[in-house]
């Protein structure tokens, strides 16, 4: 694959990493259609996401600081565990456990059962829709002074689903977030705090495997650069527009692009225009 592919893999991966649509499923949606016709793979996937989470912590930098020296403070009392920093930080632990456990022992299914282009279909649709529900009937009346530890479970268990293609991590954690009755605002960023970890996490291994074992992933350490480093800067404006839009807007469009992509995806496999591998 050449580097022009993984330029414009890049800026799918940061346009698509931070909204409820799932970078993952574009990525292997839209290397289909490149000259190469290849699924970029689940390493190339993973390492890019480092340059869209390094976005995170750019525009999160004061914000995640802050949830640090709270949190490492809390541990040895000067600061109370139920202050909203500190507690956030115990909250980010625990949430990152269920995607940790789950990425670790399911790996080879994810790099490829999860991959079939039916199933990411169908996964586009059916999440698209309950994030639907969740934004049209959540209450809203919940704000990140409102976190508790199992809500912090819940919503990382809703993050582990991510690691099939077409959930979304931040469309997952949203979608948890909403029904649990947090402001879209509060869900978002709490969602983006959240994947800070088990991305980097997962990127890094990924990363060192690539290094180790070369011919994992159809480009090379190079190409997966600079995807890497278009995707942050991509992602980083991202972050910034869906910050702003969810102080006033729904996710209902969201939901409509999702549905309307998972029916077009359905129809090419079903013509044969796609294949499922």
């Amino acid at each position: 694959m050449s580097i022009l592919e993984a330029i414009i893999l890049g800026i799918v991966q940061g346009l698509t990493e931070f909204l409820p649509i799932s970078s993952s499923a574009h990525l292997r949606i839209v290397g289909e259609f490149l000259p190469s016709a290849e699924d970029p793979g689940a390493t190339f996937t993973a390492i890019t996401q480092i340059g869209t989470e390094l976005a995170v912590l750019v525009y999160f930098w004061t914000r995640i600081v802050r949830i640090i020296v709270a949190w490492a403070k809390s541990l040895t009392g000067r600061v109370p565990r139920n202050d909203p920093d500190a507690r956030m930080g115990w909250i980010v632990i625990i949430g990152t456990i269920p995607i940790g456990v789950l990425g670790f022992l399911f790996q080879d299914v994810i790099r490829e059962t999860f991959r079939n282009l039916w199933l990411v279909a169908i996964v586009l649709i059916v999440f698209g829709l309950i994030l639907g529900v969740a934004d049209a009937l959540g209450k809203r009346d919940r704000t990140e002074k409102d976190l508790t530890m199992g809500h912090g479970l819940t919503l990382g268990f809703a993050q582990a689903l991510a690691l099939i293609p077409g959930v979304s991590r931040s469309g997952a954690t949203t979608t948890a977030g909403l029904a649990l009755g947090y402001t879209r605002p509060a869900a978002a960023e709490v969602a983006f705090l959240l994947a800070v970890p088990a991305v980097f996490g997962s990127g890094l291994y990924e990363l060192l495997q690539a290094i180790r074992e070369p011919g994992q992933s159809p480009f090379t350490l190079g190409e997966t650069a600079v995807a890497t480093i278009v995707s942050f800067g991509v992602g980083l404006a991202v972050i910034a527009y869906l910050m702003r839009y969810l102080k006033r807007g729904s996710f209902l469009p969201f939901v409509l692009y999702r549905v309307v992509l998972g029916v077009v995806l359905l129809i090419l496999l079903a013509t044969g225009v796609l294949q499922a591998y």
